[in-house]
């Protein structure tokens, strides 16, 4: 049996018995296939680590960076309170639309909102409605931009809140000192900046599983 089998195994095994899909979940990936959205979403034992972070942080108010079909967010929309908050920023209207028909299938249409258009421009507009602090970000967008986005979670947090980035590891790649990828010097810029920025305290962690090799970085706002 091949390495990467045994990843799909082991994950198809963690995930039936800790985190299951339900028909949602599910009908949110078979419309996102059927609409041609690529498979890069986040896997469902990925999906309920964000789920169990956003209890953790009792979060109220939560930011996505990239909705793609809304799988993710709808895990992370789940735990939210009533009159929680979970604002998904996405560029591509096609995935948008698809995405808002998952979050309205799932009945969190009422705490989700997702807001077209280049993340970069769509910050500073929220940035500008001056917002409760966000609990929790997650970052799964454009990984050139990855430092740019996480230094808009800073503007957008407080002390005690949580930056997921997602898609740290570039295949082993962000290692490569003189890479000229766009991805990989975006993911390396976002780790140095949480490495040095003294506002924050920050990890990343490698994964393997049903998406192959990756990893995240975590990073807590200290003030």
């Amino acid at each position: 049996m091949s390495e990467s089998q045994v990843w799909d195994d082991v994950d198809e095994y963690f995930s039936s018995q800790l985190s299951p899909d339900d028909e949602v979940l599910l009908a949110a990936l078979r419309d996102s296939e059927a609409a041609g959205l690529p498979a890069i979403g986040v896997t469902a034992t990925q999906g309920k680590l964000l789920q169990l972070l956003a209890q953790i942080q009792g979060a109220r108010n939560i930011l996505e960076i990239g909705t793609l079909g809304g799988y993710s967010t709808i895990w992370m929309a789940r735990a939210l309170p009533a009159d929680g908050r979970l604002i998904s920023l996405e560029y591509s209207a096609k995935y948008a639309e698809v995405a808002s028909r998952n979050i309205a299938r799932a009945g969190l249409d009422k705490v989700v909102e997702v807001r077209v258009g280049p993340a970069l421009e769509s910050l500073p507009k929220l940035a500008d409605e001056n917002p409760a602090p966000f609990d929790l970000v997650f970052i799964d967008a454009d990984k050139a931009n990855n430092p740019h986005y996480v230094d808009w979670a800073l503007r957008l947090t407080s002390t005690g809140s949580l930056i997921v980035v997602d898609n740290v590891v570039r295949g082993g790649r962000v290692v490569e000192t003189d890479s000229d990828a766009p991805d990989v010097r975006g993911t390396r810029a976002a780790i140095e900046l949480i490495g040095s920025h003294p506002r924050l305290s920050g990890t990343a962690i490698q994964t393997v599983g049903g998406k192959g090799y990756d990893g995240f970085a975590l990073a807590r706002v200290l003030a």
